[in-house]
C-alpha cells in the first residue's frame, strides 16, 4: 500500500471516497450508521469517519443529528441534474419498456451495472391491478441481486464473478438473507436456464425474470427484468417472457452504443 503522503496517496483517498458514496447510496433510504460503512467499505472506523467529515464538508454527505446515521448529501443531486443532460441510455431504452409493461401487464425494470453494483435507472408500470414495485429508480444494490442483478452477473467469466461476489459477501444479507452460497446457486440456475430468475429471494412473494443487454464489444452493462407477482409467474409464462425480452434486446444491443450513458 502507498505511503499515506506519498504519490498514489491522493488517488487511493478518492477512490475510498467514491465506495464510501456508493456504499451510502445503497441504503440511502434509511441511511448508514458509521460500523456499517467501515465494515461494508472495510476500512478502519477512523478512516472512514475522516472520509465522512470531508464528505460533509464538501456536501457531498449528510448526517442526522438524532439517529446519526449518514445519507448523501444535496451536492449529489446537484451534481446530477448538471449531468443529465449527457446521458442518454434511458432515453433509449425507454420506448422497450413501455412496449413490454403494455403487453404484460406488469412492471418491467432498467437496470445498469456501475462497478460491483447495479442501479435501476427506470421503470414502466403495467396495467396490472397489484404492482410489484420492488426497485425504485436510483435504487443501488449489489451485483446480482436481483432478477436485473443476476442477469448481469450470470453474464460474466467465472474470475470476475467470484470477484464481485466475494467483494459483496457482508452486503448480501440485507437482502433477505442472501448468502454467497445461495447468489452461486441462483446464478447456476440461471446460467442453465438461460435467463435470470429471481423467486422467493429479496422480495418475498414476488418474482421476476431478466435478461442482459451487451454492449457493441459484447459487455454485458445492462438489463431488463420484468416483476410480478410470484401466483402470475408461471414456468409457461416466465418462457413468454423472456421471449419477449429478448425480443427487445436484440432491437437496443444494435441500438445503444458502447459509449451510451444513463
Amino acid at each position: 500500500m502507498s505511503d499515506k503522503n506519498g504519490p498514489g496517496a491522493g488517488t487511493q483517498s478518492i477512490q475510498r471516497a467514491a465506495h464510501v458514496l456508493r456504499i451510502i447510496a445503497s441504503r440511502n433510504g434509511t441511511g448508514l450508521r458509521l460500523v456499517d460503512i467501515a465494515a461494508h467499505s472495510r476500512l478502519e472506523r477512523p478512516t472512514a469517519h475522516r472520509i465522512l467529515k470531508c464528505l460533509i464538508a464538501e456536501g457531498l454527505v449528510s448526517q442526522d443529528a438524532e439517529s446519526r446515521r449518514y445519507f448523501l448529501g444535496r451536492l449529489v443531486f446537484e451534481l446530477g441534474l448538471a449531468a443529465s443532460t449527457s446521458f442518454n441510455t434511458r432515453d433509449l431504452c425507454r420506448p422497450a419498456l413501455v412496449r413490454l409493461a403494455e403487453k404484460t401487464g406488469d412492471t418491467v425494470f432498467l437496470t445498469i451495472r456501475s462497478g460491483f453494483d447495479t442501479v435501476c435507472i427506470d421503470r414502466a408500470e403495467g396495467s396490472f391491478p397489484i404492482k410489484t414495485l420492488t426497485l425504485d429508480v436510483g435504487t443501488r444494490r449489489p451485483l446480482g441481486v436481483g432478477a436485473g442483478g443476476l442477469a448481469l452477473l450470470m453474464s460474466l467469466p467465472a474470475p470476475a464473478v467470484d470477484e464481485i461476489v466475494s467483494a459483496n459477501a457482508l452486503r448480501l444479507g440485507a437482502y433477505n438473507g442472501l448468502t454467497v452460497p445461495v447468489l452461486m446457486r441462483l446464478l447456476k440456475r440461471c446460467r442453465e436456464l438461460g435467463y435470470a430468475l429471481n423467486d422467493a429471494h429479496v422480495t418475498p412473494g414476488a418474482t421476476s425474470v431478466g435478461l442482459p443487454i451487451r454492449s457493441r464489444s459484447g459487455e454485458p452493462f445492462l438489463a431488463i427484468s420484468i416483476g410480478a407477482i410470484s401466483s402470475r409467474m408461471t414456468e409457461e409464462r416466465q418462457q413468454e417472457l423472456v421471449a419477449l425480452i429478448r425480443a427487445e434486446v436484440t432491437i437496443l444491443e444494435g441500438a445503444v452504443s458502447d459509449t451510451a450513458r444513463p
